[in-house]
């Protein structure tokens, strides 16, 4: 790699500018929300080691031909392959390697064949691959799952992944202009990280990419105009991976034509900036809370004028939700319980089903076996219960997110919904705060439930392993993490009884698959009764919430309306001066924000206009 730009025309620091807006707007959250003031502050707490770019787009569009070129390794990274559901890699420097993340396993284990764990014929929650490519000093990659194609689950993966990134690297191709799955994810992506650069692949092969640029960017204007004058890399991988299997003569010309060292030169500019991106990041979040904020102070005006209209459509609402909990609160209960029970019957006869059919499989191996084949049935079996309890977690992932979505659904509409989820993360915490851990669950997954689709994550802020499911993305159920495998007695046992005994080999594997079934099972009850309780506490929790809010507006209402006028004009100005206040804060969000896009850099061509 050439020197860096930023090492050539330095950029101006916008700490202090940062850090200032950061600190007056969480003192502001803080004072008006402490719950999420006090995110926001572990947020901004967070130390950064090393900045990572997150490696986002559609399937199909080039990323992981763009990060082998990024790298200059062609086929690091697996290549038109199908993409495994949740799996994601995560380039690293180091001596060159992978390891992988197993559901529910704290422990990596060192992995050969990249291509097949990465593709999901071996099923891991993230992959990280160590090489010592140059780039790889100054940023770390991480290279997602489509955010669309066939499998929406792909999009909840890379949103998770997004949480921890310092940017994003948005890809798309020169076939088509970008589709309403990509914009939709690039919106919801950039809720929370602030700096995103644009690459536009396959260059090489479609004359007709300026145009399709041009079509992106008036995409970007109509959908999501805070990316209207961002900057776009148009590069070719092909072209790169030509270039390292090169000539003298004929490379510089095919780096030249690939435009891939302008995109290098734009990561390691931004890795360079990492601290003033986080505080951007932070500051992307905290605007969030500021937005509700505004809407909840424009409420309060509105209360204030005791407008007939808007009163009586109040009243109307808390009316219907009260007689909603009154009449309805037996059936929510029954639909959780119902919904939890069938669907713990269900997994449990697929757990049957399975173990049913690991039993046969290995009593073929009995029968055929033996000698050595017969003395390797016990690590063969461990390996076999370990996939069963990896196959496991992932359907009581789906499950558990269909009920909750159910459950949900049945309670709230679509906007309640949306409105209530942080407020249900509260009640959720306590309760989790609240009950005593479970023996043998030191090793506990999340379950996230919210008002949208549903997301697999990795969790609990290292990522080893422990898996995270979101409804849509954000309320936390606690739920112990399944670990299976042959106990050290089982190969006491089968040294002891079985030798070359193919009669006694058959014994001992019905009693360890009985054995292994039956704690499966208990494990399966005692996670729906976590769902089950945890459910419970957060739709009762939320709607007294509601309630409670309703009541406090209707009072203001009635106080207002109880004044005279020199009283209503008083509440007034106060209620006016507190919007005027968070909107006065927003402003100064947008405008640190604002400063904060000189941050990502430009091609050359793009900085000489």
């Amino acid at each position: 790699m050439t020197q860096p730009r930023s090492a050539q025309k330095p950029a101006n620091d916008l700490t202090p500018v940062l850090d200032a807006a950061v600190n007056d707007t969480l003192a502001y959250v803080r004072t008006q929300d402490p719950d999420a003031g006090a995110e926001l502050a572990d947020l901004r707490r967070r130390r950064l080691t090393r900045p990572e770019v997150v490696v986002v787009g559609e399937t199909k569009r080039g990323k992981s031909s763009l990060i082998n070129a990024l790298l200059g390794v062609p086929g690091l990274s697996p290549v038109d392959a199908a993409v495994a559901t949740a799996t994601y890699l995560q380039f690293v420097p180091g001596p060159a390697g992978a390891r992988a993340w197993l559901p529910g396993s704290a422990d990596p284990v060192d992995i050969d064949s990249l291509a097949e764990w990465a593709t999901g014929a071996q099923r891991a929650r993230r992959i990280e691959v160590s090489h010592p490519a140059p780039m790889l000093r100054y940023v770390s990659l991480l290279d997602t799952p489509g955010v669309g194609g066939l499998d929406p689950a792909h999009t909840a993966v890379a949103l998770a992944a997004v949480e921890r990134a310092t940017a994003l690297l948005f890809v798309a191709d020169a076939s088509a202009p970008l589709s309403g799955p990509e914009l939709d994810f690039l919106v919801a992506a950039s809720e929370r990280v602030d700096a995103v650069v644009f690459a536009l692949t396959k260059i090489d092969g479609f004359a007709g990419w300026r145009r399709i640029l041009d079509d992106n960017r008036a995409l970007l204007r109509a959908h999501a105009p805070r990316f209207a004058e961002a900057s776009w890399f148009a590069v070719s991988s092909t072209l790169a991976e030509l270039a390292v299997e090169a000539g003298p003569e004929e490379q510089a010309a095919l780096v030249e034509a690939s435009k891939i060292a302008e995109l290098q030169h734009a990561l390691v500019e931004l890795a360079g900036r990492g601290h003033q991106l986080q505080l951007a990041n932070v500051l992307r979040a905290a605007r969030g809370d500021l937005l509700r904020l505004q809407s909840a102070a424009e409420d309060t005006v509105r209360a204030v004028e005791a407008d007939p209209v808007r009163t009586a459509q109040i009243r109307a609402e808390r009316a219907a939700l009260a007689a909603r909990k009154r009449t309805e609160s037996r059936q929510w209960t029954l639909l959780l319980s119902t919904e939890t029970q069938r669907a713990r019957v269900e997994t449990v006869g697929a757990l049957r089903t399975r173990i049913a059919a690991v039993q046969q499989e290995f009593s073929q191996r009995i029968d055929a076996g033996r000698g050595e084949a017969l003395a390797k049935l016990p690590e063969q079996l461990d390996a076999e219960l370990q996939a069963v309890a990896v196959q496991l977690s992932q359907q009581l992932e789906d499950t558990f997110a269909q009920v909750g979505e159910k459950v949900l659904a049945s309670v709230f509409d679509e906007s309640e919904r949306a409105a209530m989820l942080g407020r249900l993360n509260a009640s959720l915490r306590h309760a989790m705060d609240a009950a005593p851990p479970r023996d043998g669950s030191a090793d506990n997954l999340l379950i996230a439930l919210s008002a949208g689709g549903i997301a697999f994550m990795a969790g609990r802020g290292a990522m080893l392993g422990a898996s995270v499911l979101a409804v849509g993305g954000g309320l936390l159920i606690p739920v112990a993490g399944i670990g299976l495998g042959l106990a050290a007695g089982g190969y006491v046992l089968y040294r002891r009884r079985v030798q070359t005994d193919r009669q006694q080999a058959r014994i001992w594997l019905r009693d360890v698959l009985g054995e292994a079934r039956a704690a499966l099972a208990d494990e399966i009850a005692n996670r729906f009764t976590d769902l089950q309780y945890a459910l419970s506490v957060a739709v009762d929790d939320a709607v007294e919430k509601r309630l409670r809010d309703l009541d406090a507006h209707i009072a203001e209402i009635d106080a207002a309306a109880a004044e005279d006028a020199a009283g209503r004009a008083k509440r007034r100005a106060a209620a006016q001066q507190e919007l005027d206040g968070v909107r006065a804060r927003l402003r100064a969000a947008d405008a640190a924000l604002s400063r904060a896009r000189a941050l990502t850099p430009a091609p050359h061509d793009e900085e000489d206009r």
